[in-house]
């Protein structure tokens, strides 16, 4: 089997399996019932591991500390955030944040 072959069939099983994930939720949905303190945990997980990410992504490069200027801008895009500013402000304040620390010689 050659290379473009195997991907191709990756890419297709994966796609399989993405779809049958996705249409199991609301099929499911309808037959299994969760009590309420098992769907507050769950959506308690669902914060927990969105954390996880942002802190992941903010605060480490490859193998390293990434640094103050990137969690300088997130703090900033969390506070507008929080002040329920737009998403576009919500971005373009964490990105001028950043880049601004970064020309004043911030790391």
């Amino acid at each position: 089997m050659s290379t473009g072959t195997s991907l191709l069939l990756a890419t297709v099983a994966l796609g399989a399996g993405t779809f049958a994930f996705r249409f199991a939720g609301p099929v499911l949905r309808a037959r299994v019932t969760l009590s309420p303190r098992l769907e507050r945990l769950m959506a308690l997980c669902v914060v927990v591991l969105l954390a996880a990410l942002v802190a992941t992504s903010t605060l480490t490069e490859g193998h390293g500390f990434a640094g103050a200027t990137r969690p300088a801008g997130v703090a900033v895009g969390g506070l507008c955030a929080w002040r329920r500013a737009p998403f576009l402000v919500v971005v373009l304040a964490a990105a001028a944040t950043t880049a601004a620390l970064r020309l004043l010689g911030a790391s």
